[in-house]
């Protein structure tokens, strides 16, 4: 379950570090702290900390990942490595998202 959690922390300090790139300190420390609520056990918690995943999966890095291939095809520069690294980027993401379920159910909470 150990192996989860850092990923899971790692997942959203990825996001964090994205929203630190452009300024946005609020969003880089929510996303920071939110492994922290790795230490309650509540199903409700868990929920909202896949939801977070999936909207930075889909609004970070989906859209990143967009704007930034439509760049480098504007400039004319190679783009298909850019894209792949930001779709494993998300895919990354979404997989976080899927091993908070898999803490919840080795705590138990999952129904």
């Amino acid at each position: 379950m150990w192996w989860r959690s850092i990923l899971v922390a790692l997942a959203f300090w990825l996001i964090g570090a994205h929203f630190l790139r452009f300024d946005d300190i609020w969003l880089c420390v929510a996303a920071a702290l939110m492994p922290a609520l790795l230490l309650f056990s509540n199903l409700a918690v868990y929920r909202v900390m896949q939801l977070a995943l999936v909207i930075g999966a889909v609004g970070v890095w989906g859209v990143s990942g967009y704007d930034y291939v439509q760049m480098r095809i504007a400039m004319d520069a190679p783009w298909l490595r850019l894209a792949a690294i930001m779709s494993a980027v998300a895919l990354f993401t979404f997989a976080a998202a899927w091993w908070v379920e898999g803490i919840a159910r080795l705590r138990k909470l999952s129904r």
